[in-house]
């Protein structure tokens, strides 16, 4: 049977398929906005045949009782989501497994959210999730997600925390078996002015075969989220969770493939972001950027689909080296370095190379903004970020910060940003890295020309051969005749 996403369901007709299903039986927890998700069951009609129980625990002593303590009292994260889970599935199958489980698929849902405030100081955001059965007696699944409450006023936050919630349990009976729908049904009913979704996370064997990096392009694909992130392991991370508080260095680029020349600039870069006196050094994180651009043929139409293989073959490589990857769709810096200044205030660095430099200072990409590009340099310096510059060799020549000539109406705003310790360039590089250009790596590697495993790091090299990555012809061995 074909799975087919239905837009025009209501958020009432999809709470009262669950409430009619004789099978699907739960219990609600919510912490924070208000029981937004359970109210909508009650009102659909029939929710005796669902509800088990709903709850609310605002205060923070009944909250730790209940659930435990979490580090460092936070109540709206991720480790409380999974406190509440696991105490409110696990209550369901000791209270309730022995007299009705050959007949039930038990669900617990449970979400903690800081909506808006009274004199609206505060961010909305929160966590959701659900923990269920998809057959009786079975083994249980998660799906847990992270949402940002956009709207400027309380009750419409509660009114999409309640709507969000209906669609996740909704889609984790009726579109589990298509991830992509599953994602594109939480939006039901729902404005991507209202809320935005940064996370997302799958797992339980109904969900073995979903690899929740893809979720993750996904998110940023249908503009559910300006930015996803996922650590060296390919687990999805919320953005906030990990870069709260952090000094940030990043670097953009395609990586296809990881060339020597990343691994120098990201060694010397990170290095001479250390070395700057209001930086600790203990506290600092880098991420490895794909823009959806990035993802993209070099000069595609805009409108061009992503290769999912080609994406996940990039990531593979990243994470194998240990790299915690930041999917985005910031096509220009200043967007970038505006949304992570609003995780953290700590200084940033931006690793980049000299063309992209050049690029920053190119008047015709802001054409778009009103102020054109002293707004964006407005936004891009005015935080506590500062440019790393690794050079580039054109026709025998090193290009750096010093032999950089912008247009002449900008030269004394360039001469400010090196003054003031804004741009810097990258010292102790490898000279001969400069000879390598990532096209022409990737032309040696598609033609199967020797020694071009000297331009890419071993583990890399590896891992194209293994996997006949970038269009490397692997050798076909010939099956032995018995």
């Amino acid at each position: 049977m074909s799975v087919i996403h239905n837009k025009d369901i209501g958020t009432k007709q999809k709470a009262l398929a669950i409430n009619l299903d004789p099978q699907i039986y739960g219990s609600f927890a919510e912490i924070g906005a208000g029981q937004d998700v359970a109210a909508n069951f009650f009102k659909a009609g029939a929710s005796s045949g669902t509800i088990a129980k709903t709850m609310s625990a605002y205060d923070m002593t009944f909250s730790d009782a209940i659930y435990g303590a979490q580090p460092g009292r936070r109540y709206v994260s991720e480790g409380r989501l999974i406190a509440m889970l696991d105490k409110e599935y696990g209550l369901l199958i000791e209270r309730l497994a022995e007299n009705r489980g050959d007949k039930t698929t038990f669900f617990a849902f449970s979400d903690t959210m800081s909506a808006l405030n009274y004199h609206k100081t505060n961010e909305g955001h929160g966590w959701m999730g659900v923990r269920f059965q998809l057959e009786p007696n079975g083994p249980f699944n998660d799906v847990v997600i992270h949402v940002k409450l956009l709207d400027n006023d309380n009750v419409l936050q509660q009114n999409a925390v309640g709507i969000l919630g209906v669609n996740l349990i909704y889609a984790c009976f009726y579109y589990r078996t298509i991830p992509n729908i599953f994602l594109l049904s939480l939006m039901d009913n729902l404005s991507k002015d209202a809320i935005q979704i940064d996370m997302i996370r799958f797992e339980g064997p109904d969900f073995s075969k979903v690899d929740n990096r893809l979720m993750s392009l996904h998110l940023v694909k249908y503009g559910f989220s300006d930015a996803a992130l996922f650590g060296p392991d390919g687990i999805n991370m919320q953005p906030s969770e990990v870069l709260y508080k952090k000094h940030i260095v990043v670097i953009r680029g395609r990586f296809r493939p990881v060339i020597n020349v990343h691994i120098d600039m990201l060694s010397t870069g990170v290095r001479q972001f250390m070395q700057e006196p209001d930086v600790d050094k203990e506290n600092v994180i880098v991420i490895t950027e794909l823009t959806l651009q990035a993802l993209k043929e070099r000069n595609a139409d805009p409108t061009a689909e992503i290769d999912e293989k080609d994406f996940l073959d990039r990531v593979d490589i990243l994470c194998a080296l240990g790299q915690t990857v930041l999917i985005s769709d910031f096509h220009e810096y200043y967007k970038l370095v505006a949304y992570l200044s609003k995780i953290t205030k700590l200084k940033m660095g931006v690793v980049l190379g000299y063309p992209n430099l050049e690029y920053i200072f190119s008047e015709e990409h802001y054409q778009d903004l009103s102020g054109g590009i002293l707004e964006s340099f407005a936004t891009l310096f005015s935080r506590n970020v500062k440019l790393f510059v690794y050079p580039t060799l054109r026709n025998g020549i090193i290009y750096n910060c010093l032999r950089f000539n912008p247009p002449s109406h900008l030269v004394d705003l360039y001469r400010y940003l090196i003054a003031n310790n804004k741009i810097e360039d990258i010292r102790h590089y490898k000279e001969s890295n400069l000879q390598i250009q990532t096209d022409k790596v990737l032309d040696l590697i598609k033609q199967g020309t020797e020694g071009w495993e000297d331009y890419v790091p071993a583990e890399v090299a590896a891992m194209i051969k293994d996997r006949c990555l970038f269009g490397y012809a692997c050798e076909v061995k010939p099956v032995k005749k018995v």
